[in-house]
This record gives structure tokens, C-alpha cells and sequence, in this order.
């Protein structure tokens, strides 16, 4: 039977600092260098709208440092889609053949299957799998209890946190907890609040035809924000904090943390006028002419022509696709900085205020 959503009422004290971050995937270096960035403090009250964990290893120590960090300050935690892997894998909510099928395709990147490793228990055989869900009981009982503690929704006068997304603001808990943290291209449901509903999950990027951008996606005239800004699903992912504002009314302000090195732009460059963002789900190609750095490829979808690094292009059941790609040219004035996701004799893919695209021309140091 599906589990229902829980839902928790919030307070927060007006002259106090929200931080709202989302989808960490155990980045912890993502997540300290971003608190070190915006000066968080315990005079902060920090919003976590789940997935702390999975698709990556760092996952079990990103929660441990979340949990004493709870211990400390003020930190409200959801559950997300990937707290649920694990905690679906326990209640044996999966079948085994798609809990082997998950866990072989993700190795230790899944947190249920690094713990059980952690255990000493194997998960390659579904024969194992009940030794591996005791093991993780026993040796994890204070990890799993906090996970199974995330509420699905906090619902303050104001707000509404959730991970995914939900179709109303009444009637809450009979919706089902899977559905309010699954909830795929949530922003493209046409839902409108009254509320401000503040979610994650789905990475703002995918969102955008045109420029590939990770800074959170505020909707005034529907009041909702998206702040899943990809880290640790994308090259040029970021971690996003969103700030509340202090009054009703005013704008939301956000900072990010991406890791990337920062250089000086020496030379204007004026932005492409019809740019494309390849994204994930959209991204067939065929592949024109295969070369060492770039290769040329036509995007399925569009039509479009372009180059794409090569090392991008990947093989999947249907034919070719790539990780996200864009030829889109920066607006950049000498002396803005940028970060550099990547150097290549054409120029450097690189990042201005949260929007990926390329920078042909000189640049110096911070």
C-alpha cells in the first residue's frame, strides 16, 4: 500500500535568516563550500528539501554531517525520491529484480547498497537481500531512524516545502508521499498557489529550450520556486541556497556554490542570438563527423547543427545522445569573472551568474 504524505507545520521566526537548499547527492564539499559562502551561522534556520543522498559515494557523509549539524542549529529536513530508494529497499516496497537492477546500475552511488557494503553484506544476489536490510538496521539504526523521520511537506502560512511538487495546497495528507517527491517537470503542470511552493528534484535547466541556466526559477504570478540547480547530476551543476525574503513582497535572493576555478574576462563579447540547450531527455544525435576535442553532430529533436565535445557524446539503446551541450555565446564585459568549467583551444565553456555557455575570448586571472 502506498504510504501517505506527512505533513509538518512550520513556524519560522520573522527575524531570522531561511536558507532553503536542495538535492545535494552527497556532495558534502558542495554543501560546506556553499554554507561557508553565505556566512551560514546558528542564527540561520536551514531548510533541506531532500535528496541528501544517492548518486554518489559521499552520500552517508553528507547525512552524518547534516544530523550533527541538527544536533546543533535549527535544520528542518523532507524527504526526497532518494531517501526513499533506501527506505523502500527496507520496507521491501520494491521488488528484488528492480532493487538488483538499481543497485548493480548504481554500485556504491546508492546509498542501500553502500551501507549494506559498509555492513560487510553483499547486494550483487537478491538472495542477499534480506541479510543486507538487517545489516543495515543494526549498524545503521540512528541514520535510518532520522531518515524515516522527513516529513513529506512543511507547510507554514506562507510556504509550502516539498521535494517534487503537489497538485493543491488543501487536502495534503491524502496525497501519496511517492508522488509529492517524484514529481517530474513539476513546472510545466500548470498548478498556480497561493502559497509560495518551494521545491527541488527536478533540475531547473531542463527547463529552458534556449540557455542553460541552474539558478533557481522564481514564478511571481503562480508562486512557485525550482532550485534544483543539478549538483552532482551535471558537468556545470551547481548547489543553490535560496534566502526568503524578511517581508511579503519582496524578492528572493539566492547564492550558489559550483567549485569551479574563477577568471577575469579581458575582452567583450556580445551574446548568440538563437542559441539551443541540449538537456537531458532531449538529447538524440547523429553524429556528422566524430573529431578529437569537438565533433560535429545534428540534434535530433531541432534539426540543429553544432559542435559538441567530443568526450560528451555518449551510447545509449536508441543511438547516440550527449550530456548536456549548448552553443550558446555568453553576454560578457571585460572584467566580469566566470567561472571555468572547462578550457579547449576553441575557448572555455564557463558560468555567469548561474548560465552556462562559451567565451571565446581572453582571459586572466581573479
Amino acid at each position: 500500500m502506498a504510504m501517505q504524505a506527512s505533513v509538518h507545520p512550520l513556524i519560522l521566526p520573522p527575524d531570522r535568516r531561511v536558507l532553503v537548499v536542495s538535492d545535494i547527492h552527497g556532495n558534502l564539499p558542495f554543501l560546506q563550500g556553499l554554507l561557508k559562502k553565505v556566512g551560514y551561522s546558528s542564527d540561520d534556520i536551514l531548510i533541506v528539501l531532500g535528496d541528501i543522498l544517492e548518486k554518489s559515494t559521499g552520500g552517508l557523509d553528507t547525512l552524518h554531517y547534516l544530523m550533527d549539524l541538527s544536533r546543533r542549529n535549527t535544520v528542518y529536513f523532507l524527504q526526497g525520491n532518494c531517501e526513499d530508494v533506501t527506505l523502500s529497499f527496507l520496507r521491501h516496497a520494491w521488488p528484488d529484480e528492480a532493487a538488483a537492477q538499481y543497485g548493480q546500475f548504481w554500485g556504491e552511488k546508492c546509498a542501500w547498497v553502500y551501507m549494506a557494503h559498509q555492513a560487510g553484506v553483499g547486494t550483487e544476489d537478491p538472495k542477499d537481500f534480506d541479510a543486507a536490510r538487517q545489516a543495515i538496521e543494526a549498524t545503521f539504526p540512528e541514520e535510518v531512524a532520522f531518515l524515516r523521520a522527513m516529513p513529506t511537506i512543511l507547510l507554514h502560512d506562507r510556504y509550502l516545502f516539498v521535494h517534487g511538487g503537489v497538485p493543491r495546497e488543501d487536502r495534503l495528507e491524502d496525497l501519496t508521499a511517492r508522488a509529492c517527491m517524484k514529481n517530474d517537470d513539476f513546472l510545466n503542470q500548470g498548478h498556480a498557489f497561493q502559497r509560495w511552493v518551494i521545491v527541488g528534484h527536478w533540475p531547473v535547466t531542463l527547463y529552458r529550450k534556449d540557455i542553460p541556466s541552474a539558478k533557481p526559477l522564481v514564478l511571481p504570478d503562480r508562486h512557485i520556486v525550482s532550485i534544483d540547480g543539478g549538483c552532482n547530476l551535471k558537468a556545470d551543476g551547481q548547489l543553490n541556497a535560496l534566502i526568503l525574503p524578511k517581508e511579503p513582497g519582496e524578492d528572493f535572493a539566492w547564492l550558489a556554490y559550483d567549485g569551479f576555478p574563477v577568471m577575469v574576462a579581458r575582452e567583450d563579447q556580445a551574446p548568440s542570438p538563437n542559441p539551443i540547450n541540449i538537456r537531458w531527455g532531449h538529447s538524440a544525435l547523429e553524429v556528422l563527423s566524430l573529431g578529437e576535442e569537438f565533433s560535429r553532430c545534428r540534434h535530433l529533436e531541432s534539426g540543429r547543427e553544432l559542435d559538441i565535445l567530443t568526450d560528451y557524446l555518449r551510447q545509449g539503446p536508441a543511438g547516440p545522445y550527449c550530456l548536456d551541450s549548448t552553443d550558446y555565446l555568453l553576454p560578457v564585459r571585460a572584467g566580469d569573472r566566470l567561472a571555468i568549467v572547462r578550457r579547449t583551444s576553441r575557448g572555455a565553456l564557463a558560468k555567469k551568474d548561474g548560465v552556462t555557455g562559451w567565451y571565446l575570448g581572453k582571459l586572466g586571472p581573479a
